[in-house]
């Protein structure tokens, strides 16, 4: 079932981010459950779940962004797409995608973006499939001075 996470799915979904960034600091602090919380709360911020047996085994994250070009239409930004290690190759990744993609088209984006670090020629062929290109604009990215 594709569906907005709630607050019970914290647990599940920081172990599904563990797979997708396994050299990210584990937090002792709280400041991931409060990110969490602002996330569920803050309109236009969207995290998203595929849950199968009562299990999240998939997540998606989708930022609406207002906008004044494009007559005032909001465009998204979806970020942290992960499905479980052992049921990737599934369809579990198209489908909460297409219900993503979907979510963005309700809010009247006309457009949605992502970037990938990966260079696994699986995870392009995957976007395309989903119906992303990656030929229509140029990323480029400023990472934060340490």
């Amino acid at each position: 079932m594709f569906r907005v996470a709630r607050h019970n799915d914290f647990a599940q979904i920081v172990r599904l981010y563990r797979q997708l960034n396994p050299d990210d600091p584990h937090l002792t602090d709280g400041s991931d459950a409060r990110a969490f919380a602002r996330i569920l709360a803050t309109a236009g911020l969207h995290l998203f779940v595929l849950e199968l047996d009562g299990a999240v085994v998939a997540t998606t994250y989708l930022n609406v962004i207002p906008n004044i070009s494009r007559s005032a239409s909001p465009y998204a930004v979806i970020e942290n797409v992960v499905v479980d290690e052992s049921r990737r190759g599934t369809g579990l990744g198209k489908r909460i995608m297409a219900g993503t993609l979907q979510a963005a088209w309700d809010a009247g984006c006309y457009k949605a973006m992502l970037m990938t670090g990966s260079r696994r020629p699986a995870t392009h062929a995957f976007y395309r499939a989903c119906g992303f290109s990656g030929d229509a604009k140029t990323a480029y990215l400023a990472a934060r001075p340490s």
